[in-house]
């Protein structure tokens, strides 16, 4: 393979990308940059085998193509690894392009140190987090280092891609949602997803084409129907269906307990106008406004279901106006408005205020820096930064006015640690905007919380899946582990209970959890979320596992520095199915004999109720392996009259 040839022809896009925004001067630089980045790498290799200058090749292209930034960070991106890992110094960068760039280069080096305070990886981050305050282009680097990163990650051993995906789903992709980088957030987290949950990927991907051809010629009607509408009305628009990528419908069918089929709004419509094409010079606000009173006009508009993302857009710049539209067919179909500038924003975020309103921007991005800036040794720290840069943020009263800020979906037990260790551990119950509720009640802006407190009151296990900030999770996650103190070996996550034949990755706690005075082996599913976030900062500890059920051998573990073979016989493990089908004579006797004599499986647990005809079953059985659970799935399903069978959390 000519390498040489598809260097230069890369550096040609960077240069064709960036020549319309920058003079002839700055264009020579950029050239220069490119040289003494091949110079520098020259006798480096990547993973695969492929000159290590095509990384940096690759990284500038995003800089320049799809973030669309200057010449200086153009530069960097080409520069950002020659001071790390090679002779060059950031003096001699400074030289040759300026103190501008050699200023960005040194905030994108990882700076070496004897010690770190937890991991280099958390300093990493720490360093990426304050340089916020210095130059956000060099943040900018940093993300689209990451995503060409991601992009070919097919290269490295299932432990390090755990490693790289822990850290990109934990601090990379959060990042770029409260920057604004929607495209480069998607692509983040779909290219996690697909390399530590290989099958579940493939699987929604294979969903997303059937609908896709079942929907498509109803939704073309539609659409046609729609830009007809507007047409007449003097609007030219792009009218166009949307399927969400697989990480988002893989997430919303774990929150809401369905399957894909089951699972609502798995595309969108998005109308798109461009402002020069309008008759009358209207804003973006009153054109969106237009356009709704047009279609409420000729469609049916689902009560209830609009909602104004204009006047109050989301940190990350996102704007529309949304609703439901009855479609010819009879349904529901989820329907955006929003201008080409909308669009835009939504997808470069705080790259439209470099220059400008940058330090508006940073300014309001000040109070989450500080929120999550790191203090001492804590460990989960993380935890934190995950939740306040994923999530928009609510503000909530005391009785006596004082205001408090948390994530959005907060509840009251994060309200409760919010105001100290002490009060969080005993929260019993509490009163919002008069009425009495959970601590697991979820909290909206503007709430009013009068909290009550019991000395008898203590954390239970369930809490931590209904808190959202970082100081609530870390105190329960700690007073859980104190509680288990975990005695060595090898144990299975009790978060999401992984089954022998699935798909696994391991962490070795020794010298992570300060309590635990043992060498542990933890199992978790690759999707797990405690698995993702340990990953992200001690990617050394993986281990990538074979956990297998044989029928010869007795239980075992064989270790070796990076990989670990689970043999178990006999072994079961709880799982929970949700059931849902119609009611008729001998269907909960079918079920049961279903489970018992045909498949020889144990019950542990049985609930059933039904309402209107519908019966909802809720049935938790014994298994041996993820193979034995698919096949308990299948079977189920068949049994006349059952819709659908999902597996949800047990719960023990």
């Amino acid at each position: 393979m000519d390498y040489e040839q598809i260097a230069n022809d890369l550096a040609q896009q960077v240069f064709d990308a960036i020549a319309p925004r920058v003079s002839a001067e700055d264009m020579e630089r950029v050239r220069q940059a490119y040289f003494l980045a091949k110079e520098a790498h020259a006798p480096q290799k990547r993973k695969s085998g492929e000159p290590y200058i095509l990384h940096p090749i690759s990284v500038a292209l995003i800089v320049a193509k799809e973030l669309q930034l200057d010449a200086n960070t153009v530069i960097t991106a080409f520069l950002h690894d020659v001071v790390e890992d090679t002779p060059y110094t950031v003096e001699d960068i400074g030289q040759r392009f300026g103190n501008d760039v050699a200023g960005l280069v040194n905030v994108v080096t990882k700076q070496k140190k004897e010690s770190y305070q937890t991991t280099k990886q958390v300093d990493n981050y720490q360093q990426i987090l304050a340089s916020l305050h210095y130059d956000i282009r060099a943040v900018m680097v940093k993300i689209s280092d990451r995503l060409h990163n991601m992009r070919t990650l097919e290269s490295m051993r299932p432990d390090k891609q755990m490693k790289i995906a822990g850290e990109t789903d934990c601090f990379y992709a959060p990042l770029a949602n409260r920057l604004g980088l929607f495209e480069v957030k998607t692509d983040l987290e779909n290219l996690s997803f697909k390399y530590r949950c290989e099958n579940e990927y493939g699987e929604i991907e294979r969903w997303l084409q059937q609908d896709e051809e079942l929907c498509r010629e109803r939704l073309n009607i539609f659409c046609k129907d729609v830009k007809g509408t507007l047409k007449d009305h003097g609007i030219q628009c792009e009218v166009k269906p949307y399927w969400r990528r697989p990480y988002s419908l893989w997430r919303r069918m774990k929150q809401q307990d369905v399957d894909f089929w089951h699972l609502p709004h798995r595309y969108y419509i998005r109308i798109t106008f461009w402002g020069d094409t309008m008759d009358d010079p209207l804003t973006d606000k009153e054109t969106c406004l237009k356009i709704y009173n047009l279609l409420t006009r000729d469609f049916r508009e689902r009560p209830g279901s609009f909602i104004n993302q204009i006047e109050q857009p989301k940190e990350n710049s996102y704007q529309c106006l949304r609703l439901m539209l009855l479609s010819g067919e009879g349904i529901w179909e989820d329907v955006q408005i929003c201008s080409e500038t909308m669009v835009r924003a939504s997808q470069v975020g705080c790259i439209n205020e470099i220059g400008s309103n940058i330090g508006n921007w940073v300014k309001r991005f000040r109070k989450v820096l500080e929120d999550i800036t790191f203090q001492g040794n804590e460990a989960h720290f993380l935890e934190h930064i995950s939740s306040s840069l994923y999530y928009d943020d609510i503000t909530v009263f005391s009785p006596n006015g004082e205001s408090f800020i948390l994530p959005k979906d907060s509840t009251v037990i994060d309200y409760a640690f919010k105001q100290g260790d002490e009060i969080g551990s005993h929260a019993h119950y509490a009163y919002v905007n008069g009425k009495l509720c959970s601590i697991k009640t979820v909290l909206y802006g503007g709430d009013c919380i009068k909290l009550i407190t019991s000395p008898d009151a203590h954390p239970r296990k369930d809490w931590i899946d209904h808190c959202q900030t970082y100081v609530a999770k870390r105190y329960l996650r700690l007073f859980l582990i104190e509680r288990r103190r975990m005695r060595g070996g090898v144990c299975r996550c009790p978060i999401c209970n992984p089954l022998p034949g699935g798909e696994v990755i391991g962490i070795r706690m020794q010298g992570i959890d300060s309590i635990s005075e043992y060498e542990n082996i933890t199992l978790h599913r690759r999707s797990c979320p405690e698995a993702i976030r340990m990953a992200s900062k001690f990617g050394d500890n993986v281990v990538s596992i074979n956990y297998a059920e044989s029928a010869n051998e007795p239980p075992i573990v064989v270790h070796s520095p990076t990989s670990v073979t689970i043999n178990r016989i006999g072994f079961t493990y709880p799982i929970t199915l949700a059931i849902t089908g119609v009611d008729r004579h001998r269907l909960l006797m079918d079920l049961t004999s279903e489970i018992a004599d045909r498949l020889h499986l144990n019950m542990d647990s049985l609930s059933i109720s039904t309402k209107d005809c519908i019966v909802n079953c809720t049935v938790t059985i014994m298994v041996h392996s993820i193979k034995e659970m698919i096949s308990a799935i299948a079977h189920i399903s068949k049994i006349p009259g059952i819709e659908s069978v999902h597996q949800i959390k047990t719960k023990r």
